[in-house]
């Protein structure tokens, strides 16, 4: 079954884990405002979508496969009636793409439910479902073979459920100190509404403010598109929750920022705000510095819609190359049950995107994108440039060689599936036909985040990993050389 974004080339491009939302809001439609927020969130996670909703009393969970424009209707919306709702989209990356694996998990105990949703990837689920093990009966532990949910994030509630004898809060504060990894998580009783993000902060999480109440969200685009204010971002290492006597805080790690890089190049919005910068801006910084690292001959610079458009045009202003649109994105290829014909596999990328021939054709070209995994899409889009007439075509990525797997959220292939490990830039432009290849370097890229490196997460570039990885997944991934394993 496809997922977003593939184009029958089998080359998906890199997919982040979830998008999470919560809202505390009474009289407000809580149900509504967690729908219009998982929408602007969809790129996040397009397998499968749901909400928790509490009314105080109980905490009524739907959820489904699909977008969240298939999962959710106005019938269902209206049933779903509270003052505290949770709100999760899904693209798995641990655990299967099953319904028992949509979010948010739901628990109950003696004293109140949980429901929880969680965006990113632990790295310690064996010592995790151990401690479990010590905490619980045996028929209560997770795995694979004792409940048809295998995710980390039905860990966590399983965990945050055994140690509540004292309240969630309480459970909390025990629990988020063991996890490792990255997570960004958003869960709530019948009463209360909680956030908490790693202590590295490695994917975002904001909060925001309604005039009846409280939002939290992966994006600021999320808060936006419901009209509420951004207040903060929700600190690395930092636990909230919300209830009847306001926003209340505490702090369960230490902070260490480490936030990923390739938020900036791809997976966020480009409208949202990351550590007080705009994506887009960012991104055409990216293009400028791109265009200043690798300048091309060339007579018009397209993007790879729609992530490399902001670095086109940043990459066009540095060059003083035209800015054309040379491509046209189909903006209804979301998640699609409908394999293709033989027919249609045939024409390969041509299902997302098509050559504006009066555009390119004769054209020396410098094509932009965000990044290349193992290549399929690139070596596709240059031949159908080709044979739409463009006479050049040349490559430039606005981001480094990607050459180790993320093991906190990201879908990048395992080392030896990407393309850059083995191959030499030149090499990589001979294997996707293109005139001439060129990426930024990694302190060009992340000059023009504004951020120190040592404060962001570079792994996936440079294989430093800011949370320690276990030897066992190391192997697995290649990379026993890397972290001496």
């Amino acid at each position: 079954m496809q997922s977003p974004g593939d184009d029958w080339t089998d080359d998906p491009g890199p997919r982040d884990a979830c998008g999470v939302f919560g809202v505390w809001a009474p009289g407000e439609e809580v149900a509504k405002l967690t729908y219009f927020g998982l929408y602007a969130l969809q790129h996040r996670g397009q397998e499968s979508a749901g909400m928790a909703v509490s009314n105080g009393e109980r905490i009524m969970v739907f959820k489904d496969m699909g977008l969240v424009s298939q999962v959710f209707d106005e019938p269902t919306l209206n049933s779903l009636n509270g003052f505290l709702a949770v709100g999760h989209c899904r693209y798995s990356t641990t655990g299967a793409s099953t319904w028992d694996n949509a979010q948010p998990t739901f628990r109950g105990t003696r004293d109140f439910s949980l429901a929880l949703a969680h965006n990113g990837n632990l790295t310690n689920t064996d010592e995790l479902e151990a401690w479990l093990g010590q905490s619980v009966e045996p028929s209560q532990v997770p795995r694979k073979n004792r409940m048809d949910s295998t995710s980390d994030t039905a860990l966590v509630t399983a965990l945050m459920t055994a140690h509540a004898e004292n309240g969630l809060k309480e459970a909390a504060l025990e629990v988020l100190p063991r996890l490792q990894g990255a997570f960004c998580l958003v869960f709530a009783t019948e009463h209360t509404l909680f956030a908490a993000r790693d202590a590295q902060g490695i994917h975002p999480l904001v909060l925001g403010r309604l005039a009846s109440g409280w939002v939290v969200a992966s994006e600021t685009a999320a808060l936006d598109i419901i009209g509420a204010s951004l207040i903060r971002e929700v600190e690395p290492g930092e636990l909230i929750w919300i209830d009847e006597s306001g926003l209340n805080s505490t702090r369960f790690a230490q902070a260490d920022p480490k936030g990923c890089l390739f938020e900036y190049v791809y997976l966020a919005r480009p409208d949202t705000l990351i550590s007080g910068r705009r994506v887009h801006a960012v991104r055409v910084e990216i293009g400028r510095t791109l265009a200043m690292e690798a300048p091309a001959d060339a007579d018009l610079v397209i993007p790879t819609p729609e992530s490399g458009t902001p670095s086109a045009i940043g990459f066009a202003e540095a060059s003083g190359i035209p800015y054309g649109l040379g491509l046209v994105k189909n903006s209804y290829v979301g998640r699609t049950f409908i394999q293709p014909s033989q027919t249609i596999r045939q024409l390969g990328i041509r299902l997302k995107l098509n050559p504006i021939r009066d555009v390119i054709e004769g054209k020396r070209l410098v094509v932009v994108d965000d990044s290349i995994v193992r290549g399929n899409t690139q070596r596709a889009l240059v031949k159908m440039l080709r044979e739409a007439g463009a006479a050049e075509v040349h490559v430039r990525i606005s981001s480094p060689p990607v050459q180790w797997p993320c093991f906190y959220g990201i879908d990048f292939a395992t080392r030896a599936e990407l393309i850059a490990p083995g191959l030499s830039v030149d090499e990589i432009c001979r294997s996707i036909g293109a005139d001439s290849l060129g990426y930024i370097s990694l302190e060009g890229l992340t000059a023009s985040t504004g951020i120190s490196g040592r404060k962001l997460c570079r792994a996936c570039f440079e294989g430093t990993y800011p949370v320690p990885i276990p030897a066992d997944r190391a192997r697995q991934m290649g990379l026993e050389q890397k972290l001496g394993c």
